[in-house]
């Protein structure tokens, strides 16, 4: 195993060199952020063992969404507060796909696309839940934005968890699906999902409708849905995408004659595989998938939303339900390696200066 971060030491100076015209001002800093973080550039913190005596010293982490040394404790966090809000309800995992004619424009349109491909498929789902013969009521849902595939290949897509069952349009009923082994029709999904987008862009970007070919609004279109049980497992599933990147440290296997390898899982098989590329293919692959800066990748929609929360009550209500009151568990110092007790802190230390 070596780590990404090695990997950019090594080669980004030359890919740079190559690229540096066509590079995203996002692409840079998430670099900057890999190649610094918990080094001394970044400061650390100063610690004691009260046993031994011992000082060590812990660099700062720089907490970039794209660096895969970071995140795992905010995707601990976040599994943590979704898993207390699960009402008692089957849940399902939605999954919107878009054609390969359709990425090179996403690909090219990152913030804009992205915004239409996590508020269509969200208003997809409502618009089918409203009719009368599936459920007849409003969904809450959330949203998370993955892009890449197993070996880094750009295949954007939206994962939604949504419980199956709905507020009512006077807000006096909770509606569940007529029969408990079925939500909502695949196919119905994914026409109104393609006819959507098609619309949003006709009606509010006719200059960017005309860029994508048109036999992309022709093609059968794919939406996935799948039970998800009491919802848990779909967000443990989905907490590998909130906060982490496309690839961990752990699958990155060589770095050897300017070629990469790393391990990728086959959904045939469910087994690991090797595969390797020249360093640029490696590095472009794992760059188009750095979001743009500001960009939340997770969004809720529906009686789910943050400004949603009269609704929210409502369904509690309705339900007899009350969410998990223990409160998050609490961030724990770091322990000795040497007596595994909990450290005490003595001090911040500074940034190196630039």
């Amino acid at each position: 195993m070596i780590p990404l971060a090695e990997v950019l030491r090594r080669h980004w100076p030359a890919y740079e060199r190559e690229f540096g015209a066509d590079l995203l001002p996002s692409h840079r800093r998430a670099v900057q952020c890999i190649l610094a973080c918990r080094t001394g550039a970044l400061g650390g913190e100063l610690y004691r063992c009260p046993d031994c005596g011992t000082h060590h010293f812990v660099y700062h982490s720089c907490n970039h969404r794209a660096c895969p040394r970071c995140g795992n404790a905010d995707a601990t966090a976040w599994l943590e507060h979704q898993r207390r809000k699960l009402l008692p309800v089957p849940y399902y995992l939605v999954t919107f796909t878009v054609p390969e004619g359709l990425r090179a424009w996403l690909r090219s349109h990152q913030k804009l696309g992205y915004a239409l491909l996590l508020r269509q498929s969200a208003e997809t789902l409502q618009d089918v839940a409203r009719r009368p013969k599936y459920l007849g009521a409003q969904l809450g849902s959330l949203h998370v934005l993955h892009t890449w595939g197993r070996q880094l290949q750009y295949h954007p897509h939206v994962h939604c968890v949504v419980p199956a069952g709905g507020l009512r349009e006077d807000g006096l009923r909770w509606m569940r699906p007529p029969s408990p082994d079925f939500f909502l029709p695949q196919a119905v999904l994914a026409a109104r999902f393609r006819q959507r987008l098609k619309e949003r862009l006709a009606q509010e970007h006719p200059a960017e409708l005309a860029r994508i070919p048109p036999g992309v609004w022709r093609q059968k279109w794919v939406v996935d849905v799948q039970p998800a049980g009491s919802g848990e497992a779909a967000l443990k599933y989905l907490s590998a995408y909130v906060y982490r990147t496309a690839l961990g440290n752990q699958r990155l296997l060589n770095d050897q004659d300017g070629r990469i390898t790393f391990q990728y899982k086959d959904s045939k098989d469910q087994r690991w595989h090797p595969l390797t590329l020249p360093v640029t293919e490696f590095l472009r692959r794992f760059l188009q998938h750095v979001l743009p800066k500001g960009f939340a990748r997770v969004r809720y929609y529906g009686w789910l939303s943050p400004a949603a929360k009269t609704r929210w009550k409502r369904i509690l209500a309705l339900l007899d339900w009350k969410p998990d009151p223990r409160p998050a568990s609490p961030v724990l110092p770091p322990l000795c390696p040497v007596c595994a007790i909990p450290l005490l802190w003595i001090a911040t230390l500074a940034r190196a200066p630039p």
